[in-house]
């Protein structure tokens, strides 16, 4: 798999990038695997060539930073993987306990890297912006974490292309550590990213890292307008019904791919994951796996070539959206 640098930076990451989220001792979630079931997965995505791992403090409340730091350590060496961890929901009880104050920027790295058990990680992103911390509190802050040697970059995610500037002018008005990548909700089915965050990140030399590229399954093939949800995550998983509950907006643009993947025998999670990686702008998506072949699938992606007519034709029945993603509120598990 390629290496590709990460916007204009010069830290390289894989062009496939491996969510942790899956992978957690977390009860309340069916489709979570333990380590004993996450570790073939994470080795085969390693020899595949994926060095670049994402995960969050609120995954599992904590649970799978705990479980990445375990499988990384005993599969990859710090030096070669490229790690993010993520800030801003909710982690304890009361107002100071989420958000991107400084006081919960300090302690949440502070915590993250115990559950992980390293000295740093390679990109430390924000999970959402605040509006209710100062911009100027929260660049400091981040600033400082980076300073302190407990990042050695930070990324951000999932906010309003103006807020994602003003951030930016922030950091740079005051000389402190701007961000070098977002991470935004992009997919076939949700493409309203093309407007402004992609074109000014294009512009700026951020780099784009999606998240949800299958859209939460919908365009892996396992959902049908017969038989309706087709895996244990997507029969559990309200992120999936406030984000595409009105469905019959998506039917077509799902249709269309399964017909594209027909043609081509192929998957239809592959000709999903191949068109965001013939989108400009796009470094490395963040996808999810709780199987084999979903480590199999993402890496035939990275090599498959879609043709102007393949790439139109999919994109032929988008219509267009209102904002999704950026509302998820404190307390909500990602």
């Amino acid at each position: 798999m390629k290496q590709v640098r990460l916007g204009a930076t010069g830290l390289h990451v894989s062009t496939i990038c491996l969510g942790m989220l899956s992978f957690a001792n977390d009860a309340q979630r069916a489709w979570v695997l333990d380590d004993a079931l996450a570790e073939p997965i994470v080795k085969a995505a390693i020899d595949a060539g994926i060095t670049f791992f994402d995960t969050a403090d609120s995954y599992s409340g904590g649970e799978s930073e705990l479980a990445t730091g375990r499988l990384l350590k005993k599969l990859i060496s710090r030096d070669e993987m490229v790690l993010s961890t993520k800030v801003y929901f909710d982690m304890t009880a009361g107002p100071n306990g989420r958000g991107l104050s400084r006081k919960h920027i300090m302690a949440a790295i502070d915590a993250s890297l115990t559950r992980l058990g390293m000295d740093y990680v390679d990109i430390y992103q924000i999970h959402r912006w605040d509006s209710n911390s100062p911009a100027e509190e929260t660049m400091r802050a981040l600033h400082d974490v980076v300073q302190s040697g407990k990042a050695r970059y930070i990324g951000a995610s999932t906010m309003c292309a103006w807020e994602f500037a003003r951030a930016q002018r922030v950091a740079a008005a005051n000389g402190w550590t701007e961000f070098v990548s977002m991470q935004n909700h992009y997919n076939l089915l949700y493409r309203e990213e093309e407007r402004e965050m992609i074109p000014q990140c294009i512009d700026q030399g951020v780099a784009v890292n999606p998240w949800s590229p299958f859209a939460r399954g919908l365009l892996t093939g396992t959902w049908t307008r017969e038989d309706g949800r087709g895996t244990a995550r997507s029969g559990d998983d309200p992120v999936a019904d406030s984000f595409y509950g009105e469905l019959d907006l998506f039917w077509p643009v799902i249709e269309r791919l399964q017909a594209v993947a027909a043609e081509r025998g192929l998957p239809p999670a592959q000709i999903a994951l191949a068109w965001l990686l013939h989108k400009p702008g796009v470094t490395s998506p963040v996808i999810g796996a709780t199987k084999p072949h979903h480590v199999s699938d993402a890496a035939a992606a990275a090599a498959l070539v879609l043709t102007p007519e393949e790439i139109a034709r999919l994109e032929e029945p988008y219509s267009p959206l209102p904002v999704i993603g950026h509302g998820v509120p404190p307390g909500a598990r990602t």
